[in-house]
Parts: structure tokens; sequence; C-alpha cells
């Protein structure tokens, strides 16, 4: 029977032998980071890396203070904890448990927006990372531009001490730095986006020079928006993983992180006050990320959002049920061999191939059950960065698309909202609505050629690709295939 005890500083003492405790002084720790996008991922990579950091020796200015945007359930669950929360890395020999220290502070903007703009305008911070997922940028992701008409940007404008948005957060935080005489800082983004610090900076630079072109030109001239690459599959947290974590500590632990044990980060060492010695936890500090922010995206998510779409529709739910099929694991190598590595670029020191059957086996791992449905959701803002810059790569050298454009049909056979047996799956999207009209208008269409075409129609995804010769050509069998014979058959079909 599990003690009534929770996880804390005061309790840490009470832990099995095995489990990895913090060895730096908690109670020194000043808040060098704040963090926007209080999530899993968060949990597992960046806080992970820096208490590796701390523990080597890092001066204990590098403390993180975590920002939930939405809702208060992990300050809520982390608070009683001090911060403290249980890391598990699981893979098919077992489970390592760690407990990571170096979050300080937990923060909801909602409740106090104004805790957040002080945090980030204080003199301790030095980072502002995100993890606020794609949609999280309020940006157009087929042109990048900022969507002006997004309800949190709008009300950011007109209230801007009392932000919703990460950008509005941002830009105000970085005013009252100004104002308060304090030095620029960088803003890193952890998100899957391509160049994703430019991407950033883009976005920021937009909101702050409708605000003020002077705290526009500050932010050009002082602070820095590093391009990185971020790479560890990090599950949600179930109600199982709670109670088989609180079970190993022998502590109860209200929100415990769940990842895989590999881990990969590639960061453009371009800092404006300084940085962690991150390397200790398997960072990379390069001059050009791009690259590998092209392996992650293509590679890694391309992959991620081709089995999730195609899993979904035959009623595999997990990423490991999935890949054990033996159609859909020769397909899903072929995408990456034939169709991806070939836009991949010169990666000096990476064996592609290796790296390929790697990430074969790392989308095996059972421990994990990361849910297709999971992986699936806000498709409107991923496949463009997922799946159609490689289909721009292709098409421009005259290159095949078959296996990316089954990936796309997945998707779009998706909006349908079930599965090839009937059974209802939801549709979590922030453009569900358009979507549903969009599947609606496209299915009226006389034929899967002509419905291919019209979807490709919907410039908010497919933006220049509109009515593409080539990909309506590869889209319009691949669809009829997914409606006429399901994932399943039309795996087995094209393998056989």
């Amino acid at each position: 029977m599990i003690e009534a005890r929770r996880l804390h500083p005061a309790t840490l003492t009470a832990l099995p032998a095995e489990v990895r405790t913090p060895t730096f002084d908690r109670i020194r720790l000043r808040g060098g980071i704040v963090h926007l996008g209080l999530g899993a991922f968060m949990r597992a990579h960046l806080a992970a890396v820096n208490d590796d950091a701390l523990e080597a020796g890092e001066p204990l200015d590098w403390g993180i203070v975590g920002v939930s945007l939405r809702h208060a359930d992990t300050r809520d669950a982390l608070a009683p904890q001090d911060g403290l929360y249980t890391l598990a890395l699981r893979d098919a020999r077992g489970e390592r448990l760690r407990v990571i220290g170096g979050l300080i502070e937990c923060l909801v903007a909602p409740e106090n927006p104004g805790a957040v703009l002080d945090r980030i305008a204080h003199a301790d911070t030095r980072i502002v990372s995100l993890t606020v997922t794609e949609k999280g940028y309020c940006h157009d992701p087929a042109s990048g531009a900022l969507l002006w008409s997004h309800a949190d940007i709008a009300h950011d404008l007109a209230s801007p001490d009392t932000p919703q948005s990460a950008i509005g957060c941002i830009v105000r935080g970085l005013a009252l730095r100004r104002a308060r005489g304090l030095s620029p800082i960088t803003l890193m983004s952890l998100d899957n986006l391509p160049a994703n610090g430019h991407t950033l900076r883009r976005l920021v630079q937009s909101f702050a020079q409708q605000v003020d072109a002077g705290l526009a030109d500050w932010i050009e001239n002082g602070c820095t928006f590093p391009n990185s690459m971020v790479d560890r599959i990090v599950p949600r947290t179930t109600e199982a993983d709670r109670a088989a974590v609180s079970q190993a500590i022998g502590l109860n632990d209200a929100w415990p992180v769940v990842g895989e044990t590999f881990i990969d980060w590639v960061v453009e060492d371009r800092f404006a006050a300084g940085r962690p010695d991150w390397t200790t936890g398997g960072a990379r500090f390069v001059r050009d990320a791009a690259p590998w922010e092209r392996l992650k995206l293509r590679m890694v998510n391309g992959a991620h959002s081709s089995i999730a779409y195609l899993a979904v529709a035959a009623g595999w739910p997990t990423v490991d049920a999935a890949i054990a099929q033996p159609a859909l694991r020769r397909h899903i190598d072929a995408l990456m061999r034939d169709e991806i590595e070939p836009t991949l670029g010169p990666l000096p020191g990476l064996d592609l191939p290796a790296y390929r059957a790697q990430l074969i086996e790392r989308l095996r791992n059972p421990a994990l059950a990361h849910r297709t449905l999971q992986i699936a959701m806000d498709g409107s803002q991923k496949l463009p960065q997922r799946l159609l810059d490689t289909v721009r790569h292709r098409l421009a050298q005259s290159a095949s698309i078959d296996r990316l454009a089954l990936g796309i049909a997945a998707w779009l056979t998706h909006l349908r909202g079930h599965d090839d047996a009937g059974r209802a799956v939801p549709l979590d999207d922030p453009q569900a609505a358009a979507l549903r009209a969009l599947r609606t208008q496209a299915m009226a269409q006389p034929d899967w050629r002509a419905r291919a075409e019209a979807f490709t129609r919907y410039a908010p995804v497919f933006a220049d690709l509109a009515g593409h010769e080539a990909l309506v050509a590869a889209l319009g069998p691949a669809l009829s295939e997914l409606h006429e014979r399901g994932a399943a058959r039309t795996l087995a079909n094209r393998l056989a």
C-alpha cells in the first residue's frame, strides 16, 4: 500500500535507492529560464537536460519558471510537490526513474497574467522558451504569417496587460524589460516548426511593430531567436502511469511524465544573455540547425503523422501496435527511404540508413503506448511542415510522391469523423468546422480526381499546392483506395 505522503523535497530520502534525485541545492536556484507551455514534452526534455547541466556544476542561475497558458491542472498537481515530479524513461528493457528538481515555480497565465509578465521582465530571466504546439503561435502554417483575426491576438492588441497568447505575453514582457532598463534576452522555440526561431522572431516582430516601432527595433537589435530541433517521444500521462510511478517510488506523484530513453537536441549557439552548458545532457550547439530541423520534421514527424492517420482509420490505437503491422512497417520504411531521405541534403556524420532503422525501433517501443489519436490532433497545423514541404521538394524534382500522398489522403479521410469500421473518431483540430465543410464540398464532386483537387484548394493547408496536377494525380487514387478498401487493405494491396 502506497503511503499517503506525496513526493516533496522533505520526502526525497524515502525514495528507493534506484530512483535518481537532484544533487544541486534547489533552495538557491534562481529563475533564469521562463518557459511558456508547461506540458509533458518540456518536462521530459528541456527540464531533464537542464537538470543534467545543474548537476554538472552550472551556476544555480538556471532554474525554470514554468507558465501554463491555459489551464491550472499542472500547477495544481505540482505545487504541493514544490515543483518536483518523476520522469519515467521506458523501453523494452524496463524503466528508469528520476526526480526532476529544476522547476522552481509554476504560474497560470489566465489567473495572474501580471505575474507572468513580471517574470519575463525580471532581472534574473535570460531565456524565454516555448513548447506551445504549432497552433499556439496563432499563425497561418501555410504562409507563416501572424493571424491578426485570431481571437487571442486581437485580445492582446486591445488588452496588452492581460495577454492570452504566447506572442502577446512575450511582446508585453519584453516591453516591460525595456521600460525597466533591463537587457535583451533569448527567445527560444522548441516546437515542431520549420526554422522555429526565425518563425518566432517574425511573429514577435510583427506584433511588436503594431504596438511600438521603438520596441520592435530594441528586439531586433538585442534579442536572439536561435533555431532548434528537439526529439523525444513523450506520450500523454495516463492514470495508469500515475499509479505505476507512485507505486514504484513509494510516494504519491500527482503528475509524473513518461518518455523514451532516446533524446536529441540541436540548437544554434546564439544566446543574448548566456546559457547553461546543456551538452552534459546530450544537446549539440551548432551554427545552423536547419538540416537537423528538416531531418526531424520530415523523417520523425512526417512518419509519425503518416502512421497516425492510417492507424486511426484501421483501428490500431497505439504506434507500437500500428508499426507491428508488417504492411504499415514496410510502407513507413519505404516512405522514409525512397521519398523523404532524398530531400534532406548532406548531414555530416549522420548515417541515414542507421538513423531510419533506429527510428523504426523507437516506434516499436511497447513501453510507451503512444496513442495514434494524440498524434492525429491538429492536423491542419502539422501537415504543412511534416508532409507538404517534402511534397514540394519532390515535385520540384519531378519525383514520385505516392507514399507521401497516402499519408495526406489518410488525413483527409480522417476528416469524415469515423474509422474504417464505422466507429466514431473525434476531429480535434482548431480548424475543425472549416475542415468538415471542406470535406462536404469535396465529396460532392463527381469523381475522386475532382475531389482531390477540391481538397487541395484549401489554402490554409495546401497554399501554393492548390490544384497542383501531380499532387492531385497522386491524391485521387489514394483517396479512392482508402475509401473503398480501408487503410489496412490499401497498405496490403500497395505492397502486394
